[in-house]
């Protein structure tokens, strides 16, 4: 459930066959905004919120899909990161609007080591700017926009970052971040 949906309204225009322009609105998060809260079912049947990570700092990043390529890839990346992420005192969750059993399948296949939420109804990734219209493969779509959320201690958005790429991101926040 969300409890907090904030940020400006960013509009975006996007070019769709026979010279019309669509104009999407959405909801954007910027650094100093309160995370949106959320209680969601994980990879491993149980329920995770972002209230239970409360005094850590959190690095909450949404995909589009698990076992596909590129997420697989970004996965892994953070996977692979994982242990000098968490001795900088982050942890990593994953969300994606895939079924908890994908998820354990997912989890399984590729040894992903930390949360995966799996977010059915699109709510939360809706409340974070991480749904909606997006460019694919030069034709307008509706679906996750692949972002990543640094969240402090206190629930405040850090950094908000849109439209990343799956491979290299990892390596790139961790330079953001200073771990590098």
């Amino acid at each position: 459930m969300v409890l907090i949906t904030t940020g400006p309204r960013v509009a975006t225009h996007h070019r769709r066959g026979h010279g019309g322009i669509v104009t999407a609105m959405t909801d954007r998060l910027n650094p100093g905004d309160p995370a949106p809260e959320f209680t969601l079912p994980t990879d491993d049947g149980g329920t995770l919120s972002l209230a239970d990570l409360r005094g850590r700092k959190v690095i909450l990043y949404a995909y589009p899909a698990a076992m596909t390529p590129g997420c697989t890839k970004q996965a892994c990346d953070f996977r692979d990161s994982l242990a000098s992420l968490q001795a900088a005192g982050y942890e990593v969750v994953g969300i994606s609007p895939d079924k908890p059993a994908k998820l354990a399948k997912f989890r399984d296949r590729d040894a992903i080591t930390f949360p995966l939420v799996a977010d059915e109804d699109k709510s939360v990734l809706s409340a974070y700017g991480a749904y909606g219209e997006k460019q694919m493969y030069g034709r307008t779509v509706t679906g996750v926009i692949r972002s990543t959320f640094v969240i402090d201690p206190d629930g405040k958005v850090e950094r908000a970052l849109y439209n990343v790429k799956a491979t290299g991101h990892v390596a790139k926040l961790r330079r953001d971040l200073g771990l590098d």
